[in-house]
């Protein structure tokens, strides 16, 4: 029977964590509320299966003394740290408490983050951060600043090792945004959320620029415009299943093979419709989704960055219940044409597939590289090479498709052969060249053709050129004969022959040279 003095120790306990709950207290809870948004706890507990949440240091409160801070103390000092599971699959979690001195980080909040990220890569689990603060505490001056430091080293070291991903669910400035860059995903929702390096104000006294939040660093913008964000929802809710999603694609850390889910769609399903996608004039565009859809499982895929760069695709997706990373050019956007942007975000993305053995099929309809100073003085020549060198140093299984167009430099760099591309494989409509026919007329012919005065011949001799080239290059079959392309597939059949050079690779071993690690084009 417990003695009176336990009951008493016991009820503190009891109270102690009750009082620790409130983060703030409920007033600032309710402030929170007003504003759509939920609490740090609410939103873990979202995130989280349900009762599967342990919270570690709920009762370690800040050590300030400056300006009168020793007077305000709060169990759990601003976040809230522990682990759960997602479908039955462990992560570690921290979440900032805006109710708690506007979530600012302290020391001692650095060192509750610090101490999960470290569990998450002793258990080798992945780490989610759910961000809303106003930054560094002021207050505690150089130890705020030294904690981020602590926070992005393990960022850093993390880095390829567990899978690292930042919901942003209010304000993220200063400092306090390269954590959540130095993560793999990061995901904003329309209302509350932004990130910016300076704030309006310092902008509008530095630069003149008058700007507001949303205009500066909100979700459309990093959505949109810097490709900050991967992902940008309409609300915590739906962010938050986002996220559980987003979980259930990816491994736990970077020994694990990807996860399997139960398939129940046949692997030689055929899509008679994929025989007809591809429109009979090269220059009339079709939507490179639809050959997703037809040949994933259920038509299920998820997209990361969808509103940038969208002559791109870069999604998860899953052949007989495996997931998998697709980079796809989208003929609808720019007609497929590799950019600046588009060659970043692709890049980063075939890194993150190869870091956690993901493997990556690539479908392929490039006319090249954007042309014009725009794209020069932009580093389009760096830009590119980042691609390339992804492709080329990955050691995932690797299968490339080519749909319709690879020409020049952008099919080198969209995982062809010679960067260690597994299994090629091309549609009959595709055309492997170094440039179009037009193109390639001009260069070719161009002395014949400004020889001919009479505009009629002209026309024609240019008309006969451009078929001779075509009928040569046109196709796939010139890349066949010399091994470049291991076959020529059914478009209907894509889905089975995708499936099966997968199984085919399961057992796949290929080691990079020995390096402290590589250099590439930043």
């Amino acid at each position: 029977m417990m003695t009176i003095e336990n009951q008493k120790k016991v009820k503190k306990l009891v109270d102690m964590r009750v009082t620790a709950r409130l983060g703030g207290g409920q007033k600032r809870i309710d402030s929170q509320h007003s504003k759509g948004k939920y609490t740090a706890r609410e939103r873990v507990e979202m995130l989280l299966d349900t009762g599967s949440f342990e919270e570690m240091d709920m009762f370690v409160t800040h050590r300030c003394t400056n300006f009168g801070m020793e007077k305000e103390s709060y169990l759990g000092d601003g976040v809230v740290v522990g682990f759960g599971t997602v479908e039955g699959r462990m992560v570690c979690v921290f979440a900032q408490d805006f109710t708690v001195f506007g979530g600012s980080l302290s020391e001692t909040m650095s060192q509750k983050i610090c101490k999960v990220m470290d569990l998450a890569m002793k258990m080798g689990v992945p780490i989610i951060g759910i961000n809303d603060s106003g930054g560094a505490r002021i207050q505690e001056g150089s130890n705020a600043l030294a904690g981020y430091s602590e926070i992005f080293e393990r960022n850093i070291l993390a880095s390829g090792v567990v899978p690292q991903i930042s919901l942003i669910f209010g304000p993220c400035a200063g400092g306090a945004v390269y954590s959540p860059a130095l993560t793999d995903f990061i995901m904003m929702t329309e209302q509350n959320s932004y990130m910016f390096i300076t704030g309006p104000k310092v902008v509008k006294s530095v630069t003149g620029e008058d700007v507001s939040v949303d205009e500066l660093g909100g979700a459309n913008v990093h959505s949109r415009k810097s490709g900050v964000a991967h992902f940008k929802s309409a609300s915590e809710e739906e962010c938050l299943l986002l996220t559980r999603k987003l979980i259930s694609f990816i491994p736990q850390n970077n020994m694990e093979n990807v996860p399997v889910a139960e398939c129940n769609d046949p692997i030689n399903r055929l899509e008679d419709a994929l025989n007809e996608i591809v429109p009979s004039n090269p220059n009339l565009p079709y939507d490179m989704k639809d050959i997703i859809r037809s040949i994933a499982d259920n038509g299920d895929f998820l997209e990361v960055q969808p509103l940038y760069a969208q002559n791109i695709i870069c999604c998860f997706a899953r052949f007989n219940g495996i997931s998998t990373g697709i980079i796809a050019n989208q003929p609808k956007f720019l007609a497929g044409v590799l950019d600046c942007d588009s060659s970043r975000k692709a890049a980063r993305f075939v890194r993150f597939c190869d870091a956690f053995n993901i493997p990556i099929l690539t479908l392929v309809d490039v006319p090249g590289f954007l042309p014009g100073t725009g794209q020069e003085y932009s580093g389009i020549i760096t830009h590119g090479a980042k691609l390339m060198f992804a492709y080329g140093e990955a050691t995932v299984p690797k299968v490339t498709v080519t749909i319709r167009k690879s020409y020049g430099g952008a099919h080198i760099v969209m995982s062809c052969k010679q960067l260690r591309g597994d299994f090629n494989y091309a549609w009959p409509s595709a055309e492997i060249a170094v440039m179009g026919a037009s193109g390639a007329i001009e260069v070719l012919e161009g002395k014949n053709i400004a020889a001919i005065a009479n505009a009629d011949e002209k026309a024609q001799y240019i008309f006969d050129k451009e078929a001779e080239y075509k009928d040569k290059f046109a196709n796939p079959y010139q890349a066949a004969s010399r091994g470049y392309i291991d076959d020529v597939i059914e478009p209907r059949n894509t889905r089975f022959r995708v499936i099966r050079a997968f199984q085919a690779l399961q057992t796949k071993k290929v080691t990079n040279p020995l390096k402290k690690h590589d250099n590439i084009p930043l």
